[in-house]
């Protein structure tokens, strides 16, 4: 099996070859058909098995399929939410977003504590189309109003 028989957005795949990677791990095999249509799933595998990216592509093909990216005047709406229990894996999903969409005119940011939230209080004032955050942070940001997720159709914990 081969990444190009998931049916995945044209430019993913071109970010996934760019990344290095040319077959699906039996994760990703598994994951990436159910979250494209749309299922609820929840999955585990060791350490190096492909997990994110077996959420990660599929988020990324469906908001582009499903909306697109917003071409509209105003701020972006949140449209995917991701979910993580520690800022290193915060981190680390953001980077794979970022990575796998690079081609695409999505835009992402992550949210965490132990950093100055001004800083992210300016970027989602000017819109994400996916916010990765851990629970604490994202609380901190309702609580403020300054994340709106009345928009959000994916959510990744």
């Amino acid at each position: 099996m081969s990444f190009e028989s998931l049916g995945l957005n044209a430019e993913l795949l071109r970010a996934v070859s760019e990344s290095g990677y040319t077959t699906p791990t039996p994760i990703q095999q598994q994951a990436i058909p159910a979250v494209l249509e749309g299922r609820d799933l929840m999955g585990g595998a060791q350490t190096g098995t492909g997990k994110t990216a077996g959420f990660t592509l599929p988020l990324l093909h469906r908001l582009m399929e499903q909306h697109g990216a917003h071409t509209g005047k105003g701020k972006r709406p949140v449209r995917a939410l991701v979910l993580t229990p520690t800022r290193e894996l915060a981190a680390q999903v953001a980077e794979s977003v970022e990575t796998y969409g690079r081609h695409l005119p999505l835009k992402s940011m992550v949210v965490f504590g132990g950093v100055k939230i001004n800083p992210q209080i300016e970027k989602l004032r000017r819109g994400v189309d996916i916010l990765v955050a851990t629970p604490g942070r994202l609380l901190d940001h309702v609580q403020q109003r300054t994340v709106d997720l009345r928009n959000v159709d994916i959510l990744v914990l």
